[in-house]
């Protein structure tokens, strides 16, 4: 477990993404499709946006509203599931907090310099 002064989590403050939810004609019995419109370098999330995220999928509930799927993905920010990566070069890095960020910051940049 990183230290809270290494932490790669931290890495994503004061950074805005933009995302899209889109609800199916079943929601709240269907889960919405969530993706990130901003590029997001993170082990959980793909180059099209896409989010692995196990209430986004099987784990569901029609209990679940936005406000739950918002705090669902903001801690998978700052905990990933590193285990099932959708961006395994993001996941490799991860173990190395100050060149995560480094990368992160980066690529953000650049990102934000093309939009």
């Amino acid at each position: 477990m990183a230290s809270q002064n290494a932490d790669p989590a931290a890495a994503y403050e004061e950074l805005r993404y933009k995302l899209s939810l889109e609800f199916p004609s079943g929601y709240p019995y269907a889960a919405p499709t969530v993706r990130f419109l901003t590029p997001c370098y993170h082990p959980n999330v793909d180059a099209q946006g896409n989010i692995c995220l196990d209430i986004l999928k099987d784990k569901w509930s029609a209990l679940y509203d936005v406000r739950t799927i918002l705090l669902s993905i903001q801690s998978l920010l700052a905990e990933p599931n590193v285990e099932s990566p959708l961006n395994t070069h993001a996941a490799e890095l991860w173990k190395n907090p100050a060149a995560f960020r480094k990368h992160l910051r980066e690529t953000y940049a650049k990102q934000a310099q093309e939009t």
